[in-house]
């Protein structure tokens, strides 16, 4: 079992064996966070080795005030959103407000997923989002974290997440019907 108070205290007095589990234990998260975020893969997972570094190189600041996994979901957050606004090329990922200018794919799912594989399909969808729909689902569904974790990590107030968290699964069931509707239509 991980005791993160155990791990945490290892890696301060220079285990790198307790280190290379703390890694283990959050790898997927960071992965999740970061990949929501920056879609290239190799820039995906340069950006989880630098947020590694940093749990590293900050864990003797961590204060205990909320879990471990949020504040490490809060250093991959700000490390993905800072290399964002560094490297962003030509606002391919820029957020827009306005829902009704929101792009998603047009081409039947059968030609977008060699497989009809419902859960491939919702993340693509997801990750045709805005990048602030994309984070709050994903760590509300996929990573479990409570509106106030989530709060702690992208420093939004609980209103905006909560906004957020509506929009974005209304844009995936209006897409989720249509593609539900396809596969149904051609069983009929």
């Amino acid at each position: 079992m991980f005791d993160e108070n155990e791990i945490i205290s290892r890696v301060l007095h220079k285990d790198l064996r307790a280190f290379e589990i703390l890694v283990k234990q959050y790898e997927r998260l960071v992965f999740h966070v970061v990949g929501r975020l920056v879609h290239n893969y190799g820039d995906t997972q340069d950006i989880c080795q630098e947020v590694f570094i940093k749990v590293h190189k900050n864990l003797g600041s961590f204060e205990f005030k909320s879990k471990l996994s949020t504040w490490i979901a809060k250093i991959a957050y700000l490390t993905a959103i800072n290399y964002l606004k560094k490297y962003r090329n030509s606002g391919e990922d820029e957020v827009s407000e306005d829902m009704d200018k929101l792009h998603f794919t047009n081409e039947h799912p059968e030609s977008v997923l060699e497989k009809k594989d419902t859960a491939a399909y919702v993340n693509m969808l997801i990750d045709q989002l805005p990048e602030q729909y994309r984070i709050v689902l994903t760590l509300y569904h996929l990573n479990e974290f409570s509106y106030q974790e989530i709060e702690d990590i992208t420093e939004m107030p609980e209103g905006t997440i909560k906004s957020y968290l509506f929009r974005g699964r209304k844009l995936l069931k209006e897409k989720l019907e249509v593609y539900l509707k396809s596969e149904w239509h051609e069983r009929v």
